[in-house]
């Protein structure tokens, strides 16, 4: 019989990064977090349920979100890549905030509702 956290499956999991957290936190710490909140309530968590996914953990400036598929996974991030650069545009370059996204497809293994 198999234990429930050695549920294992082949998925497509984004890891995302704030490019120059610690900067922008150290130049404005309450800005920079108003405006990271911001972008995940109003643009990356909307789209990924939109793209039918969920965030499995969030730390700091970073997220672990699973995909049923790569092409989803690399739909959604090049959705959030673009519209986050075209609100960012008119940003001074030292104010935005730049998302570093890495796609892997791998064996996850549940363990309750992380992975």
């Amino acid at each position: 019989m198999t234990d429930k956290a050695d549920t294992r499956w082949l998925a497509a999991v984004v890891i995302t990064d704030v490019v120059g957290f610690s900067r922008l936190i150290e130049a404005d710490e309450t800005g920079t977090l108003a405006a990271l909140k911001s972008l995940r309530k109003e643009l990356w968590y909307p789209r990924i349920a939109d793209h039918g996914r969920r965030v499995v953990k969030t730390t700091g400036d970073g997220q672990l979100v699973k995909f049923a598929s790569v092409v989803s996974a690399v739909e959604c991030a090049v959705d959030v890549q673009r519209t986050m650069a075209r609100r960012a545009a008119d940003l001074p370059e030292d104010q935005r905030i730049v998302l570093s996204l890495g796609i892997n497809l791998e064996d996850v293994i549940a363990d309750g509702d992380d992975i």
